[in-house]
């Protein structure tokens, strides 16, 4: 080995200890599609926390890859990130796949919402404001009336989901992704009395 190639491995060294998107790889390709997608401070989520926005894609098509998973809501994570980074080319081809059958998706308001994300991507105003109009009018569910939050406890949900989002893709238009998902206000969850 050269001089110069080990001065070179020793300066990496460090550098590479401090890099906020290094991860375990096979520890992240081991967890279960819950620990790795639903943990909000865990998985795929953890790199997103620290800004390592695609290495954080990447993570989530390489898991999907290494489990054969065809889980809608992996595709639409992992294009959400693309979307963030810019690729929205590869975003909208992932938001494409999110979509969930129409039985499953009766009155539930999903693929409205991936309308109005791809709609927002590729600059289509009208189509946004179609399916922002479509989704505003669903009536909730059935089973909202009995929903329960992460302690047992009944909770009422913010109805229709995910209109906040779509709201914030109008109030921000023609601004990135990355910014217009931000001008969302926080979904509310209201405990019921």
């Amino acid at each position: 080995m050269s001089l110069l190639l080990a001065l070179a491995l020793l300066s990496a060294g460090p550098a590479y200890l401090d890099d906020p998107c290094r991860y375990d790889r096979a520890a992240m390709l081991a967890l279960s599609l819950k620990a790795f997608d639903q943990d909000m401070t865990g998985g795929w989520r953890m790199l997103s926390l620290k800004d390592c926005t695609l290495p954080a894609a990447d993570l989530i098509r390489d898991w999907r890859t290494a489990h054969q998973a065809t889980d809608t809501i992996l595709y639409w994570h992992e294009g959400q990130l693309r979307a963030e980074a810019g690729q929205y080319a590869q975003a909208i081809a992932l938001f494409r796949r999110s979509y969930k059958p129409a039985d499953e998706d009766a009155g539930w308001g999903w693929n409205l919402y991936v309308d109005g994300s791809i709609a927002f991507l590729r600059g289509d105003r009208p189509e946004l404001e179609r399916a922002r109009a479509a989704l505003a009018v669903l009536p909730p569910p059935p089973e909202l009336a009995d929903a329960r939050g992460p302690d047992g406890k009944p909770t009422t949900i913010q109805w229709p989901m995910n209109l906040n989002v779509l709201d914030a893709f109008r109030r921000c238009w023609g601004q990135s992704y990355r910014a217009a998902y931000r001008c969302a206000p926080p979904v509310r969850v209201i405990q019921a009395k």
